[in-house]
């Protein structure tokens, strides 16, 4: 019988992200706390650029967009921000997504799944994801809860399982 397999990847939903900031900014622009302080929330090339005239607003608009992402199932750790920049008479906070697992959160994730997982596990970094391979469909389960119960600072979904 073949091997049974999954890929561990990080990777992030882009249409949801989308959909997460355009709520945000309609909200922006309805509420009453927001209005006349030139509050914003847009996208800048691949980035999220916030900006308030006070470094607390820049804060609560990004407070703001982080409830829309978690209602739209995004991972907040996909989500790395600054802190609010003082630029002329405003404040600008600058949000980048991560996408993909770095060569050594990739070996961690291998290292705890030899250490803890079932025997007869094997993992291999490609790229910037991780392949898990066994013949028990039941060891592959098993990796996925162990993981699932690890607080890890990326996101981690699991796909092709086959």
């Amino acid at each position: 019988m073949a091997d049974s397999s999954f890929d561990i990847v990080s990777k992030v939903e882009r249409q949801e992200v989308d959909n997460a900031l355009n709520q945000a900014g309609k909200e922006i622009s309805q509420r009453y706390d927001f209005k006349g302080v030139g509050a914003s929330i847009a996208w800048s090339g691949e980035q999220i650029e916030i900006r308030a005239n006070s470094e607390e607003r820049a804060k609560a608009v990004l407070d703001i967009f982080q409830s829309k992402l978690v209602k739209r199932g995004v991972s907040l750790k996909v989500l790395d921000s600054g802190e609010p920049q003082l630029s002329g008479k405003e404040y600008r906070l600058v949000s980048s997504l991560k996408e993909g697992i770095s060569q050594e959160d990739a070996k961690k994730v291998a290292k705890i799944i030899r250490d803890e997982g079932p025997k007869g596990i094997k993992a291999q970094v490609q790229g910037d994801e991780l392949r898990v391979s066994s013949k028990s469909r039941d060891h592959l389960q098993e990796v996925i809860a162990l993981l699932k119960g690890k607080d890890f600072d990326f996101a981690l979904q699991f796909v092709n399982y086959r």
